[in-house]
């Protein structure tokens, strides 16, 4: 039976365990910075991120790969080039906004002066702004992995208080729209 590890509030994760609803597979939670899952997930995963899968014996980690992954095994279709831009854009404004939570949780002060900051915050008000423009002329009109990863990652930046939505109200309406989906409420990391 396919597994995935993961933690049940890691967007990334989250992702994959909503979009794999209708697919028979395992989800195993883990407290992945000390302990034996540390150790567990470092014996698998020299990259020490999850989500990661086991496909019987097939590990595969990053959500970006294991999608591809399981969309051929499972048949599905292959996202158009611009759909692929939109993932990127999403991926990349998530992975900021975690190095952002592990920075504050370490204690680290932002410092809008020093270009790490900056470099940081013009990445994630410029992608923020982009995706609420590409709602707005309907680029997620659907419910797949695009839409998916969307969500996760709105309600992740509300779950974690991690910026100010206010302003992108495309954004918040289509959270609001698919919040109350099975498989959302299935995998609110609120509890």
């Amino acid at each position: 039976m396919l597994k995935i590890y993961g933690s049940t509030t890691s967007p990334f994760v989250r992702r994959l365990r909503i979009w794999l609803a209708n697919v028979e597979h395992e989800f195993i939670n883990l407290q992945i910075f000390s302990g034996p899952d540390r150790e567990f997930l470092a014996s698998l995963n020299p990259t020490l991120k999850i989500p990661m899968i086991d496909d019987e014996g097939q590990i595969i980690y990053d959500s970006r790969v294991i999608f591809r992954y399981l969309t051929g095994k499972l048949g599905y279709s292959v996202p158009d080039w611009r759909q692929e831009n939109l993932l990127t854009l999403i991926d990349s404004v998530n992975d900021t906004l975690v190095q952002a939570l592990i920075m504050k949780r370490s204690g680290i002060e932002a410092d809008p002066d020093k270009l790490i900051f900056k470099l940081q915050n013009d990445r994630i008000e410029t992608i923020l702004n982009h995706l609420n423009e590409k709602v707005e002329q309907g680029e997620f009109g659907g419910w797949g992995y695009p839409e998916v990863c969307l969500y996760c990652l709105i309600d992740w930046v509300e779950f974690r208080e991690l910026h100010d939505l206010s302003q992108m109200q495309s954004l918040l309406a289509f959270q609001a729209r698919h919040q109350n989906k099975i498989e959302v409420t299935a995998t609110n990391p609120r509890g």
